[in-house]
């Protein structure tokens, strides 16, 4: 947790004086290096607008709670109303105070501290009890007061050595040094540890942002990111700013990525971590090239960080980085995926290993990191938006893995293929800002549940989210607050085949991206994207939006497609744009006959069969995310092995009954076959000069083919082909999703007979067991019920 440092509150002493007092917020292990001189004051403080959580139901029994509201009511009253008074040189008086993050409501707590000069007794330790968090956060509340002889300190101001070879920031909690003019962090030193980061590296493989380029129809380049100037931006007590560029010039075409690169790292007073971003430019008569990847990674040591977390439900004790070497492990059907054979930890025999169980939808990568027991200090990237990254909310991403690795994944195209991809070329100009994401450091005492730490990370990470844009950053292409437009507005969900009225969209993912076709943002890869969540009521607002010209785009889980508003907006500073009403309406030509699984763009609800119990991650044993586990893909032809999978309306249920990929049958030669599923169905009657509409929408597809037939599965040419189609290895990479595929096809009523009816969907692509789609939803539509001649 971190507190505005500059933020200062007056109170009331007994002698009838107004003073201004500083309180700053340490872990124990920066208690103790304060010399205390004087008297300390003791508080009484109401921690209240902490967080968008629910209300802490549990609180500490050792005193009352109160409630936003009381404690702001209670902060007017003249405090020498409340039980204040002066005993020798230490003082006693309630103070309320408001920290950076609203709409919470905390117990309240004491902090007190007595004049004697011993530091454990001045830095006693109040413990907060959170019923959603089940943890507790240490905090010692240091104070200063102004007339008081003596103990004068709220935090460390910030220092900044500047040495031949390295760049060191240092603000008293955190020490960071990086080398110069390269911009690479080769050290964090932080809580009695000299250096957080793997020491057995080479420097230039510690902390570093990297990219991978490439020239048009050219092999990608890996390329660790070395600045080539050096120069501080910001240096005053309360903030460090550098920047690291590498200018790009004709002389280096073909060695280096033709951009001007200016990384920029922040150090702010009493903030337990640091910042990071960069700006990215390319001007239009440079020449043409690709970024395939480009992100921040930090490899930390192996010998101390063995826990690593991304969720509630997602962390574990890991492997380490020797346990995947030869001879210690058995690479699976690619190097990522190795079978743990004699791990260090005799309880991980067995495992599976992959760095891509751990990836996470974009919204949902808001912090992660790795926990060391000893001593224990967590490690959590936080990225508090996502308008920087490439496309959009459902985009997957890497998170931590195996290293210990933790990364800030901007670009890539995993889950995507080469459409998330951005091709420059002739022309064309670009300029955009990566971050900043915080790297923020935490720390327990010994002997305290070092799970701990990952609770107060999740606290931090809502700081920041709740800071966000932040204010601090120099650059002037990171725009702030008053520079940023909003935008709000209803939207409503017609479909005349559902309900007669407009149904508010609940739950609605609502963004703007820059212009272009419907549903074009989750292919947008080159500029920012700004996305909420409607209420129950359809109400969505957008907030600090970068100025420029955009579409408004939306899908509604529950329904099919994708929505545009189709005038382009222009997003001003300090401008709102009011919507108004907005009504979305989903593909529908008629009444629906039947439908297969729920339109989610995800085929989770669908039936992911158990792993091979030689290859489990214990971790996703009855889990929700049951479909990370390795080599489900091989279940399908351990089921039908014979026949494919056959699915009768009315009878079967898609949670069991419709395997979750259709992928190449492996044979016994291990060569693979495509494969054709069977939807069987009764129609009671038949508008043979009508038109069927069958909806199919695909959640992922990686080199796969659709083919439908409808009552002829021999027929030379299927009803509809898809072509050729997708790449975004989702089933490789035990992703549920990747890019979202509609498909809408005509099925003439003469193709269709009153009875027994069957619908045959071929994948026919098998030089891959990777290869294969995934179904989101399907849907037959009738023709519309003037058409009908009767009751189905």
């Amino acid at each position: 947790m971190r507190w505005d440092s500059n933020a200062s509150l007056r109170i009331e002493t007994p002698l009838n004086k107004s003073h201004p007092i500083s309180i700053g917020l340490f872990t124990s292990q920066e208690v103790k290096k304060i010399e205390p001189d004087g008297p300390l004051v003791h508080l009484e403080i109401a921690l209240q607008d902490i967080g968008d959580l629910e209300y802490c139901k549990k609180h500490d029994k050792s005193s009352p709670a109160i409630s936003s509201n009381e404690a702001t009511r209670l902060s007017k009253k003249n405090v020498a109303n409340q039980q204040s008074h002066a005993t020798g040189s230490t003082v006693t008086t309630p103070i309320y105070i408001s920290t950076l993050l609203p709409e919470y409501d905390f117990p309240l707590v004491k902090a007190k501290g007595r004049s004697e000069r011993d530091i454990d007794v001045i830095s006693h330790t109040t413990k907060i009890n959170f019923q959603k968090f089940r943890t507790c956060i240490e905090i010692f509340v240091l104070c200063s007061i102004e007339g008081i002889e003596g103990f004068a300190m709220s935090t460390v101001r910030v220092k900044l050595h500047i040495q031949d070879r390295y760049v060191v920031m240092d603000n008293g909690i955190v020490q960071v040094t990086l080398s110069n003019p390269g911009g690479i962090v080769t050290g964090i030193r932080y809580n009695r540890v000299d250096n957080l980061l793997e020491v057995l590296n080479k420097e230039t493989n510690r902390g570093y942002w990297d990219l991978v380029w490439s020239a048009p129809g050219i092999k990608g380049t890996f390329d660790v990111i070395q600045g080539t100037s050096f120069r501080v931006v910001v240096e005053n007590e309360d903030q460090v700013e550098l920047s690291f560029t590498r200018m790009w010039d004709p002389s280096l075409e073909g060695k280096f990525v033709p951009l001007n690169i200016d990384k920029r790292f922040i150090m702010l007073r009493g903030s337990s971590g640091f910042y990071s971003y960069a700006i990215y430019e390319h001007l239009k008569d440079w020449p043409e090239f690709d970024i395939g990847e480009t992100r921040i990674t930090f490899k930390l040591r192996k010998d101390k960080f063995r826990y690593m977390a991304m969720a509630d439900n997602r962390q574990r004790c890991m492997p380490l980085p020797d346990d995947r070497i030869s001879g210690r492990c058995q690479i699976l059907g690619y190097p990522e995926a190795v079978l743990l054979v004699n791990p260090a930890n005799p309880e991980l025999k067995g495992e599976v290993d992959d760095k891509y169980q751990y990836s996470c939808d974009n919204k949902d990568i808001k912090v992660h990191g790795w926990i060391s027991n000893s001593p224990p200090v967590g490690f959590w990237q936080i990225t508090p938006s996502d308008e920087f990254r490439s496309g959009g909310p459902l985009k997957q991403s890497l998170t931590s893995h195996v290293g210990p690795t933790t990364l800030a994944m901007f670009l890539s195209a995993h889950y995507a293929g080469q459409e998330l991809v951005p091709k420059f070329r002739a022309g064309e100009p670009w300029k955009k800002v990566f971050g900043p994401i915080f790297i923020y450091l935490n720390s327990a005492s010994d002997g305290d549940d070092p799970l701990w730490l990952w609770e107060d990370a999740k606290i931090q990470m809502m700081n920041e989210v709740q800071s966000w844009p932040y204010s601090f950053p120099a650059s002037e292409d990171f725009q702030k607050s008053d520079q940023r437009g909003n935008v709000g507005g209803r939207l409503f969900v017609l479909d005349r085949y559902t309900s007669k009225d407009y149904m508010p969209a609940n739950g609605a993912y609502v963004g703007l991206a820059p212009p272009g076709d419907v549903g074009s943002w989750q292919r947008e890869c080159k500029d920012y994207q700004f996305w909420t969540r409607a209420d129950e009521q359809g109400y969505f607002s957008i907030n600090n939006i970068r100025t420029g010209d955009y579409n408004l785009y939306a899908w509604v889980p529950g329904f099919i497609g994708d929505y545009r508003y189709d005038v382009v907006m222009t997003i001003t500073s300090g401008s709102y744009v009011e919507m108004g009403d907005l009504v979305y309406e989903p593909p529908r030509d008629g009444p629906t006959l039947w439908e297969i699984g729920i339109p989610d763009r995800s085929a989770a609800e669908f039936y992911v069969p158990d792993p091979n119990p030689e290859h489990i991650n214990k971790l996703f044993v009855n889990h929700p995310d049951r479909f990370r586990q390795y080599g489900l893909w091989d279940r399908y032809a351990e089921l039908y092995p014979d026949t494919d999978l056959i699915y009768t309306v009315g009878v079967s249920d898609y949670t069991k009954d419709w395997f979750f990929a259709q992928v190449p049958r492996r044979k016994d030669d291990n060569t693979h076959e495509g494969t054709t599923w069977q939807i069987k169905f009764k129609l009671n009657s038949v508008d043979h000069r009508s038109t069927y509409k069958l909806r199919v929408a695909l959640a992922s597809a990686t080199l796969a083919e659709l083919q439908v037939r409808v009552n002829n599965p021999t027929a030379k040419r299927p009803l509809f082909t898809s072509g050729l189609i997708g790449r975004d290895n989702s089933i490789a990479r035990h992703g549920i999703h990747g890019l979202y595929w509609l498909y809408n096809v005509n099925v003439p009523g003469a193709q269709l007979v009153e009875g027994e009816n069957t619908i045959f969907f071929t994948q026919p692509r098998n030089t891959s067991p990777f290869q294969g789609l995934m179904y989101d939803y399907i849907r037959l539509e009738g023709p519309p019920p003037s058409n009908v001649k009767d009751e189905l």
